[in-house]
């Protein structure tokens, strides 16, 4: 059987994932823990790679099932507290300043939305945390609009646990195929991707008309 270093460098991932099976080799549960936790700070580093990877790793026996998800959920927690605290820190004064200075936007559009998250705040951080891209994008509203820390840490909790179990035991059951689950959350995240840039595309050229039907009309 493979070592985890080596099955993880003979993938296209090459030195991501390498460099994940090393610090996962080195610390265990808790160095794909901190993976994890970099990973909603710097989507780059994604968890389509980390949490196959890290059930692979147990099914190698390198760290148990149990670990593997404690830990990677801890660092879930960890990262998007960090992010909440980021949205804390700008505020809504702030961010309604900014808002303001952005072209084609309406304060209005903002306001919408804040007393959409109002309604559904708790619903879309729990669901939030299962979703390509806005796993760790939803932290920032949810600390702008100060929702209940407790809170906060309980539905990010139970989210993460859920896509960090799923992926965590696909990995384990590809074994040294592992990387099969890579390839498909990937194309996932490049949908949810598309379709995040077509909704902001079509709302920039809705309001660029608005926008020049309303000169018009005022020349």
């Amino acid at each position: 059987m493979h070592s985890l270093t080596q099955a993880a460098t003979a993938e296209p991932t090459g030195g991501l994932a390498g460099w994940a099976a090393d610090l996962i080799g080195a610390l265990g549960g808790p160095g794909a823990g901190l993976l994890i936790a970099l990973e909603n700070l710097f989507p780059p580093l994604p968890s389509e790679v980390v949490l196959p990877l890290t059930g692979f790793a147990a099914g190698l026996g390198s760290i148990t099932l149990v670990s593997a998800l404690v830990w990677t959920t801890l660092g879930s927690v960890v990262g998007a507290a960090v992010l909440y605290w980021v949205g804390r820190a700008i505020g809504r004064e702030r961010m309604y300043a900014l808002w303001e200075r952005v072209p084609l936007v309406k304060v209005a559009d903002l306001e919408r939305t804040e007393a959409w998250f109002g309604r559904h705040g708790t619903k879309a951080v729990l669901l939030g945390r299962m979703v390509p891209i806005f796993r760790s994008l939803i932290s920032v509203p949810a600390g702008v609009e100060r929702m209940r820390l407790p809170v906060f840490l309980a539905l990010t909790a139970a989210g993460s646990l859920v896509w960090n179990a799923a992926l965590i035991l696909a990995g384990y059951w590809l074994g040294d195929r592992w990387d099969l689950v890579e390839r498909y959350v990937g194309v996932l995240s490049k949908v949810v991707l598309g379709v995040a840039v077509t909704a902001l595309v079509a709302y920039v050229v809705v309001r660029w008309r608005g926008r020049r039907k309303s000169a018009s009309r005022n020349g």
